[in-house]
């Protein structure tokens, strides 16, 4: 499922506009982007965690020429779906 599609899922189960639907899902996603800028988890009881994690800094190859290169430590972002999610697959 794409953002289009959830947004015509979210527009036919709250019976609203399309317009009025993609407001929602951007202020969704709008809200966890903030939270998780924050350094904060964001938990949805029954869906699941978004966290932010380090990565360590690391040795990589360059797979054009076969050379050792240090890829720098960063942040990225973590899911752990909750239990309600995982029993409902």
């Amino acid at each position: 499922m794409n953002k289009a599609e959830l947004i015509q899922s979210v527009s036919s189960t709250m019976k609203t506009s399309k317009a009025a639907a993609e407001k929602a899902v951007a202020a969704v996603i709008g809200g966890i982007r903030q939270g998780l800028r924050k350094n904060k988890t964001v938990q949805i009881v029954g869906f699941g965690t978004f966290s932010v994690r380090m990565r360590k800094a690391r040795q990589g190859r360059n797979p054009q020429t076969g050379a050792t290169i240090t890829i720098r430590a960063s942040k990225t972002v973590a899911f752990k779906a909750g239990k309600a999610l995982k029993e409902s697959l």
